[in-house]
């Protein structure tokens, strides 16, 4: 018979992995907190290496519809506009990594997946399920919510981010430490592109880098909309669970001081900024701070990682997607060592990853001799620095 498995957490990552467990014939329940299935309007930004799982579940053609695929990932500095580096996407990656370099809206891929998820019928989608407490015994699972209902199932797998309930069941000294609250906010818009002068328009991947600070901007939902983000070392945004905080195109510029008019001006346009605190957690050590038992963690719940990288889907996506290989058609039984060996295969890649995601924070805020350092490597080297083999070839 097939596992029956519990989903905590209904965003990307967990709906991927109901989505790759079910086209591996098991049943997925899928508990979401809120009161219906949805994201907040925020980009992401795809590798080959996240595309290419996609197209594993079948949805290559879907994405392709809803995303936009920027011509360039060019890097500038904040303080003149003046281009330090410049990598080639589009048909370079395809061609180099056999999948494409995507830009997406969060709420079109979480759409899709969603959708993919109902049209499988293998699983139950639950709502405003608020997870209280999780028990485990040799056999099953169990997981409560506040308002009192509970549901029983044969494994669980943790995707309810990164303040994790379900991570307390890992049998690791750091599974309740709280994550870390980097001190770095960020602030994010997003605006329909026919809204903006033709100069502001863009169909590539721009990233201006500045002292404690940089911006980013690429197009998402076929390149009709515009998303800009800016992470700045400044005092968090209020709650630091709060992803979704009201902010100021004022209170952005005063966290990051003056920059070139071309960047300005992208910023003055923005009609509407939102704002988030970033938080992590050290890389992760062994396989046990990924799974135990009959508990698995995949994405943020396992490994958040500041966005540095821009990752954090893409190392949910490959979570997901191995998990569901690990496990394969095994039945009830096979779930603890199913879950050891997705562990075993996945730990090291996801440590990696939120190492140089925290690197990269401090190269992209250089200051000083760094900072100048960083530069001229960037005009010498330029796409032999931006490329990264070792992530989107994986």
């Amino acid at each position: 018979m097939p596992a029956h498995i519990l989903v905590a957490g209904g965003g990307i990552g967990g709906l991927a992995t109901a989505l790759a467990l079910s086209r591996q014939g098991h049943r997925a329940d899928v508990f979401e907190q809120a009161e219906a299935f949805g994201e907040i309007g925020a980009g992401v930004q795809l590798g080959p290496n996240a595309t290419r799982r996609l197209q594993q579940l079948d949805l290559g053609t879907e994405l392709a519809a809803i995303a936009a695929r920027p011509d360039a990932l060019v890097v500038r500095s904040a303080d003149s506009g003046a281009e330090l580096a410049r990598m080639p996407l589009a048909d370079a990656m395809q061609q180099r990594y056999g999948a494409p370099y995507f830009c997406v809206h969060r709420a079109d891929l979480h759409g899709l997946l969603l959708a993919a998820v109902r049209a499988r019928g293998n699983g139950t989608l639950v709502t405003a399920a608020r997870i209280h407490q999780v028990e485990t015994s040799d056999d099953l699972v169990c997981l409560s919510s506040t308002d009192a209902r509970a549901w029983e199932g044969e494994a669980i797998v943790g995707a309810d981010g990164l303040w994790s309930l379900v991570r307390r069941q890992l049998d690791t000294p750091s599974a309740t430490e709280p994550p870390r609250v980097t001190g770095h906010t960020a602030w994010r818009a997003m605006v329909a592109q026919a809204s903006l002068p033709a100069a502001l328009r863009r169909q590539q991947v721009d990233v201006w880098l500045g002292p404690r600070l940089h911006a980013v901007a690429y197009p998402v939902r076929r390149g009709e909309c515009l998303n800009v983000v800016v992470i700045a070392e400044s005092a968090p945004a209020g709650d630091a669970r709060d992803w979704d905080q009201g902010s100021s195109i004022a209170a952005l510029k005063q966290a990051m001081g003056r920059s070139c008019a071309g960047l300005q001006a992208l910023l003055d346009a923005m009609p509407d900024w939102r704002a988030w605190s970033l938080g992590d957690r050290a890389p992760i050590t062994c396989a046990a701070d990924m799974a135990h038992e009959r508990v698995a963690l995949v994405g943020d719940a396992a490994h958040p990682m500041v966005p540095y990288l821009a990752q954090g889907a893409g190392m949910a996506i490959e979570d997901a997607v191995a998990l569901a290989e690990a496990l394969g058609g095994g039945n009830a039984s096979a779930v603890p060592a199913a879950f050891a060996r997705y562990a075993e295969a996945r730990w090291a890649r996801n440590a990696q990853v939120q190492a140089r995601a925290r690197r990269n924070g401090e190269i992209f805020h250089a200051t000083g001799p760094v900072r100048w350092g960083r530069d001229v490597a960037m005009r010498l080297l330029g796409r032999r620095l931006l490329d990264q083999p070792w992530l989107y070839g994986g």
